[in-house]
């Protein structure tokens, strides 16, 4: 297991439902972590990368409706 930690930059602030939807994230395979910085405006994320891409996990936050520029 390889821990990565990234931050995806939001094309805008995110309305109850995309929070809800990252607040079920832990539930995807190899997500470990995922929390709206401070800023509101970037995403943290924490992941395998033995089990996910990057290109993967933007790839599940975009399914999910979550604007990532």
């Amino acid at each position: 297991m390889t821990k990565v930690q990234i931050t995806f930059q939001l094309s805008r602030a995110l309305d109850d439902r995309e929070l809800n939807e990252i607040s079920r994230m832990h539930s995807v395979y190899g997500l470990f972590a995922t929390r709206v910085l401070p800023s509101g405006n970037q995403l943290f994320v924490e992941y395998d990368a033995s089990r996910l891409s990057p290109k993967e996990v933007r790839g599940t936050f975009e399914q999910h409706g979550i604007p990532i520029k």
